[in-house]
């Protein structure tokens, strides 16, 4: 596992990338990819992809302040406003030092919105000598093979798709059966346990109905009792609702 970090001061990333590798994580990886507006104002995320040099001055000072024998990554977009610097960026990367590289198949201002453009994707893993992983509209087995024959790559990175399917890995590697909607129910009400005897308790509410607008694309069922629940607020009411839809579905 290897902690991610998002920042804009190559400095403070080289001192956070060491102290991560301290606290036991098995690398560092550099996060160019982060859409959000509240990140892009602080000038971290995918606002640095409109500046090559700075996304190689971090990844490199992060380089340079961990031990060799610990990976040292990122993560990018194919650019901010448009794509016309992803190889620019891409190679950035790689000269800093980087031992692998991630990309996100669309820019920040394409958001989240299809298609992605795996083509891209295609050009960099041609150019860099490093591996490179594909990433963007990844939502079933079918998909990822698709995108492995368009980029060529050896890997790909999952995001949405594995909350809209909790098991969507193991399709992907092993061709296992996706998790009916039973089976996602039960893995929701683990996850609630956990978050209940843990310190993001106060988080639940918000994150649960987040993981349900992702559901809602795999499961029908998911979209009705998403319905039901969406209205409260408290974590008291969201598991009754849960564990009523679980004994419903065991009757």
């Amino acid at each position: 596992m290897r902690v991610q970090l998002l920042g804009q001061e190559p400095q403070c990333m080289g001192e956070n990338a060491l102290r991560a590798i301290e606290l036991g994580s098995h690398g560092v990886d550099a996060n160019f990819g982060c859409p959000a507006k509240i990140v892009n104002r602080s000038k971290g995320g995918a606002v640095l992809l409109q500046y090559p040099e700075s996304v190689h001055d971090i990844v490199k000072a992060m380089r340079q302040a961990v031990p060799k024998e610990h990976a040292v990554t990122a993560k990018i977009r194919l650019g901010y406003e448009d794509k016309s610097l992803f190889m620019e960026n891409a190679i950035a990367v790689y000269e800093a030092g980087a031992t692998e590289l991630a990309i996100h198949a669309r820019s920040k201002v394409d958001g989240y919105k299809p298609p992605a453009y795996w083509e891209y994707i295609t050009e960099v893993r041609k150019r860099l000598p490093i591996p490179v992983i594909a990433n963007g509209e990844i939502w079933n087995r079918d998909d990822a093979k698709r995108c492995i024959e368009v980029t060529g790559c050896d890997s790909i990175m999952i995001g949405r798709g594995a909350i809209s399917l909790p098991n969507l890995a193991d399709t992907i590697k092993t061709g296992a059966t996706p998790y009916t909607w039973e089976q996602t129910l039960a893995l929701m009400l683990s996850y609630t346990q956990r978050e209940l005897n843990g310190r993001k308790s106060d988080y639940y509410p918000a994150r649960i109905k987040q993981w349900f607008t992702y559901l809602n694309r795999q499961y029908p069922a998911a979209d009705i009792l998403f319905r039901e629940l969406r209205v409260f607020k408290t974590t008291e009411e969201i598991v009754a609702v849960l564990e009523t839809a679980q004994r419903n579905l065991n009757d």
